[in-house]
């Protein structure tokens, strides 16, 4: 049945989420988890290659040459397991439901491209603790305060890093139309580049690793975002001083998110849990 849906997937218009619908269930047949992401702003920089090459340990994904990193504002919703039904979700309560803010640059790992997370922020500690431990997430704990209106045609959001001083925080609001459609992108736009990844990438005391996503094509409307106070952001590095604000997105969401399994691919130096030759996901 599985390969008769595959082959089905394939037939339809390409598009880069029926492509990872495709490798998913082709090559990693079911999901470690679900998830809900919902009500997300996409705030993009264009950035110099050379200098954000420096902090990135993958080699970049260039659009004519040029580099960027977007942040990712948005809140997560009814995380739990694929396998175990409703005890299992239930297990899953205490980090199932918060916000999300991630830094993310745009790579490619032998041919397949994707994101790499430079910072992730987010209010859960139980979260913080298990994430860089299961999938390499550079997280870390903060203060989100999250005000996505589109229904009202506003948005605004704070966030504030755990122990911070003075300043140190993001603070940005929007416009949204709301006699505007929530479209997916426009094939080989920019947009489509930016938004509709499907593979992340992550790195965490030598351990490379790897997860697919799959999810329908973010409905999207393009927005006019001021960036009040950016100074958590300069935390990331110094690509950051040498940014340019470009443009942003607003997304209502996506929802039943598949996640899969976060796969070691550093090749033989990969000694515990899943890895590429084990799963034969590569």
């Amino acid at each position: 049945m599985l390969a008769t849906k595959v082959q089905q997937w394939q037939t339809q218009p390409t598009t880069l989420s029926v492509e990872a619908r495709v490798r998913m269930l082709a090559r990693e047949k079911t999901p470690l988890l679900y998830s809900d992401w919902m009500r997300s702003l996409f705030v993009h920089y264009e950035v110099e290659p050379a200098v954000l090459q420096k902090v990135v340990p993958f080699e970049l994904d260039l659009r004519e040459g040029k580099a960027y990193v977007s942040l990712v504002a948005f809140a997560m919703h009814n995380l739990r397991p694929h396998l175990g039904g409703r005890i299992s979700a239930w297990l899953s309560r205490p980090v199932a439901n918060h916000g999300f803010l991630n830094v993310r640059t745009y790579v490619k790992h032998r041919g397949e491209t994707g994101i790499f997370f430079l910072a992730e922020w987010l209010p859960n500690a139980l979260s913080v603790f298990i994430g860089p431990r299961t999938f390499g997430l550079p997280y870390r704990l903060g203060q989100l305060e999250y005000e996505h209106h589109h229904e009202r045609g506003t948005l605004q959001g704070s966030v504030t890093a755990k122990g911070a001083q003075g300043n140190d925080q993001l603070r940005y609001h929007a416009q949204v139309d709301g006699e505007a459609s929530f479209v997916p992108c426009e094939t080989d736009s920019l947009d489509e580049f930016l938004l509709e990844r499907y593979t992340a990438y992550t790195e965490r005391h030598g351990v490379r690793r790897r997860f697919r996503v799959w999810h329908e094509p973010w409905p999207q409307q393009r927005v006019e975002v001021v960036v009040n106070e950016d100074a958590l952001i300069d935390q990331t590095g110094e690509w950051f001083r040498q940014s340019r604000l470009i443009g942003a997105n607003y997304s209502t969401g996506v929802k039943d998110v598949r996640l899969g399994r976060p796969v070691c691919i550093n090749g033989e130096h990969c000694e515990r849990g899943w890895s590429e030759n084990t799963l034969k996901t590569s």
